[in-house]
């Protein structure tokens, strides 16, 4: 075998520009893609947290107070009952005429002054006394009516409306997304 001359000259490797290097054009456009879609969803939230649920809580607010209302109308009519079922008429007195015979007596009278006083009730005190009784009845919690309260629990938030299945099926569907990504990824480099 013959040797080849071998040219060493640096002059020519010198002026050749560098190779390219590839492009990430797809990891930017992946990339810009998964940040519109992030400021879309975001912008949903907030959407949903400023109008949505505003308006929820509201309805809600009025559907309390028409079943308030309802209900006071309801214990109304019950009181108004009750009263007229209780009511009983009383029987008319017929006046009659039957003479008193009178019969005289021969009985004497003795009279004995005493400092006894009558007491005439005040209307005021009566009305004190019945501001005092209301005032008692207002302060004792066995006589007050209780105020309903609530026993179930808030139905509200994002897994009681779309179900942890769900959740748990996104998640698996993000880590397939994932793992086909960084599959794709390695092939390709």
């Amino acid at each position: 075998m013959a040797f080849e001359e071998i040219n060493f000259d640096t002059s020519s490797m010198e002026t050749a520009p560098p190779p390219e290097e590839r492009s990430n054009r797809a990891f930017i456009i992946i990339a810009v893609g998964l940040i519109v879609l992030a400021l879309i969803v975001v912008a949903c939230l907030a959407g949903y947290a400023l109008i949505y649920v505003p308006r929820q809580r509201q309805n809600q607010a009025n559907q309390v107070a028409t079943v308030n209302a309802q209900n006071t109308e309801v214990a109304k009519s019950i009181l108004a009952t009750n009263i007229a079922q209780a009511f009983t008429p009383t029987p008319e007195v017929v006046p009659t005429d039957t003479p008193v015979p009178v019969t005289a007596t021969n009985t004497p009278v003795v009279i004995i002054p005493t400092n006894t006083q009558i007491p005439t009730a005040d209307p005021r005190t009566a009305t004190v006394a019945a501001l005092y009784t209301q005032a008692a009845q207002a302060t004792m919690p066995s006589i007050r009516t209780p105020t309903p309260t609530s026993t179930a629990l808030p139905s509200t938030g994002f897994a009681d409306e779309v179900g942890a299945p769900a959740m748990l099926g996104l998640a698996i569907l993000l880590l397939v997304v994932i793992f086909f990504a960084r599959r794709l990824r390695s092939a390709a480099g």
